[in-house]
């Protein structure tokens, strides 16, 4: 009601008689945000740190504001007490190693890693730490890194996935460099076989075995194929396994495989958004409506398939409709970074300068995390250090080069 005395006034009572109850703190914390200024915030995160030492998110905001005010060194004594607190936190150790990687300090984020592995060793740290070895270009050092972090953590994924990724996208393309990609992928199936980007990461180094030597573009496709059907047998109806294997063989020239592909994924997985808006973009331009109305009817609320009939009428030129679909997806989930971008799009093709700002600006302010496109523009290492305001862009100018066509 807008009454933020009147609520400063309840919360500060409250807050008297139950100083170290978590959740108030957190309410006025909120409440700083929204309707206060950068000092109050402070002042109340400073007071919620004092009172709860213990609860990391009170040092880390506070941290993380001071550091977006462009006051790096406050931000580091902030986290010095953190530690005091919380020697054995991750958080607290990534967020002070994230600070100086973003900063420009890489040896201080590098000694902080080294530290992090002794003190409070963790799979993250492992990855973050590899990770920063590869943005510095070091790939040895990253792969060593990453081989230690396997032997203490062998079941997370994301470990065996960036191994694979250094030597089949980052180290020189030849044979020795395939089958290391090949054995980290390997080991990461071995200890996850149901981490389904492990599987399509194995099957599209195996599609490109060519660009390595090691074989014909014929063998590689016949071997990824195999490899999305063993997958399929131990991921039974996972729509994201149909979907790779359905643009494997389209890439492949084999349009009749892959229309068989899709006629048994929609029986096995009916009501997937996923795979309903991939049957409408890749069906023919008289089968489209039908297949969009099949979809909406399966899936009402899903922002892929949304999306896949705004493009419909886009195509149609019908553009105010194309619009108002288009919106709705990213209201239906302004998390999904594909959505954004398709909005945005449309908007450089058929907006204005004024709507193409007011749908930046919006994306910007909704911070999205998830999306097919959105992941490979957002967490390919030139793209790192990128504002969502640059991988909208990006994203957007992707799929303008590309029509329709998704990326894979």
């Amino acid at each position: 009601r807008n009454a933020v005395a009147t609520a400063r006034a309840i919360l500060a009572h409250s807050l008297a008689a139950f100083p170290t109850k978590r959740s108030l703190w957190l309410q006025a914390v909120d409440l700083e945000r929204k309707h206060g200024t950068a000092s109050s915030l402070d002042e109340v995160l400073e007071a919620a740190s004092e009172r709860l030492p213990r609860t990391e998110i009170f040092w880390l905001v506070r941290a993380k504001e001071k550091w977006l005010a462009g006051e790096v060194d406050t931000s580091r004594k902030i986290l010095t007490e953190a530690f005091k607190a919380n020697p054995d936190s991750e958080p607290v150790w990534l967020a002070a190693v994230k600070l100086e990687w973003e900063t420009g300090e890489i040896e201080r984020a590098r000694v902080l890693l080294a530290r992090a592995r002794e003190r409070a060793s963790t799979a993250r740290i492992y990855m973050k730490s590899a990770l920063l070895e590869r943005e510095c270009k070091q790939f040895d050092a990253a792969l060593d890194l990453l081989e230690e972090g396997i032997r203490n953590y062998p079941t997370f994924a994301k470990m065996h996935m960036m191994g694979g990724q250094i030597c089949s996208e980052d180290l020189t393309k030849n044979r020795e460099n395939l089958d290391h990609a090949r054995k980290f992928y390997q080991r990461g199936l071995k200890s996850c076989p149901n981490n389904v980007v492990l599987w399509c990461l194995a099957a599209r180094l195996e599609e490109r075995v060519a660009e390595y030597s090691a074989g014909s573009a014929n063998a590689g496709v016949t071997k990824a194929r195999s490899l999305f059907e063993l997958a399929r047998l131990k991921n039974a109806k996972n729509p994201e396994l149909w979907v790779e294997a359905i643009r494997l063989e389209r890439r492949a020239g084999n349009d009749k495989l892959a229309i068989s592909l899709m006629a048994r994924a929609l029986q096995e997985c009916p009501s997937s958004g996923l795979l309903l808006a991939e049957n409408i973009s890749t069906s023919p331009r008289v089968e489209q409506k039908s297949k969009s109305a099949d979809a909406i009817k399966r899936c009402p609320d899903d922002p892929r398939v949304i999306s896949a009939v705004a493009a419909l009428f886009t195509a149609e030129r019908k553009y105010d409709k194309a619009r108002k679909w288009f919106e709705r997806a990213v209201v239906l989930d302004s998390d999904m970074g594909d959505s954004w971008a398709k909005l945005y799009a449309f908007e450089l093709e058929n907006g204005t300068k004024e709507t193409q700002e007011n749908v930046k600006q919006r994306c910007v302010t909704a911070d999205p995390k998830h999306g097919e496109l959105w992941c490979k523009v957002a967490k390919a290492m030139p793209n790192r250090r990128k504002s969502v305001a640059e991988n909208l862009e990006a994203v957007a100018t992707f799929i303008l080069d590309k029509s329709t066509t998704v990326p894979n």
